[in-house]
């Protein structure tokens, strides 16, 4: 049966607060654990973040990477420089504007992006398969089509 959006709780149902504050520390503790998975990458967060972006929407300026990721342009280009002399990223000039550069990843940060995904997937994978029985699986799922829902909102 679907509730209205405005539904009121039950004595015995959480409240949309109560859900949210639960969801968003487990939430939080998957995500560092997520990290912990290719810990020999020494890959920053803002690194694998930058990366990521780049290979997600293809090259953009410093500028548009540091909105994008919602960091000051200062922090970016230290991120993108550290990117850079591990040879993750290139710079190429910007085809519309010769005064400004456009940062590409290049085939080993693909490859880098690959085994950062790769890791964490396999670890999830895992420890879906060893610790929910079907029926579980299917909840989550399930929970993955609402938590989406929740993010295109």
């Amino acid at each position: 049966m679907a509730t209205s959006p405005h539904h009121e709780p039950s004595p015995e149902e959480p409240s949309p607060e109560q859900i949210a504050a639960e969801l968003s520390v487990v939430l939080g503790r998957v995500s560092r654990r997520l990290r912990r998975t290719s810990p020999g990458l020494e890959l920053t967060h803002s690194q694998r973040s930058a990366l990521s972006l780049l290979d997600r929407e293809g090259p953009m300026t410093t500028a548009a990477l540091a909105r994008a990721e919602l960091v000051r342009p200062q922090s970016m280009r230290l991120t993108v420089t550290a990117l850079e002399t591990r040879d993750l990223v290139e710079r190429t000039p910007d085809p519309t504007d010769g005064r400004q550069h456009v940062m590409s990843v290049t085939d080993l940060g693909r490859r880098t992006l690959e085994g950062v995904r790769a890791d964490k997937q396999g670890w999830l994978a895992l420890a879906i398969g060893e610790e929910l029985d079907p029926a579980e699986r299917r909840t989550l799922t399930d929970a993955v089509a609402l938590l989406e829902r929740l993010v295109q909102r």
